[in-house]
């Protein structure tokens, strides 16, 4: 949800509100003496999917996605996570290369 930064033109009180995308209109229509402060950056958003970047999968997972992923050699998660050893990996690339996967 992003933060925004307000000042009251009457009081002169400058304040962030967190407000969604969507309510962001009505608030403003709601509240007539108020308007928007930016000094000079966007407004802040809560969470870790900004500029590209999404959650990253901590190493109990990625070993989790292995050890399924021996179990199932010829899956896209075997793909994916390189589940089996080294040698099932190259002969599994050898195979797709060849068009017998």
């Amino acid at each position: 949800m992003p933060t925004y930064t307000f000042i009251n033109k009457k009081s002169g009180i400058e304040y962030d509100e967190y407000i969604l995308l969507a309510e962001y209109d009505d608030y403003m229509k709601k509240n007539p003496d108020i308007t928007r402060v930016w000094h000079g950056k966007a407004p802040a958003m809560v969470g870790d999917h900004l500029m590209g970047v999404g959650p990253k999968v901590d190493d109990g997972f990625t070993e989790n996605m292995q050890r399924i992923s021996e179990s199932h050699p010829g899956s896209p998660l075997a793909d994916r996570y390189g589940g089996g050893t080294t040698k099932d990996n190259k002969t599994r690339n050898i195979l797709k290369r060849h068009g017998s996967i």
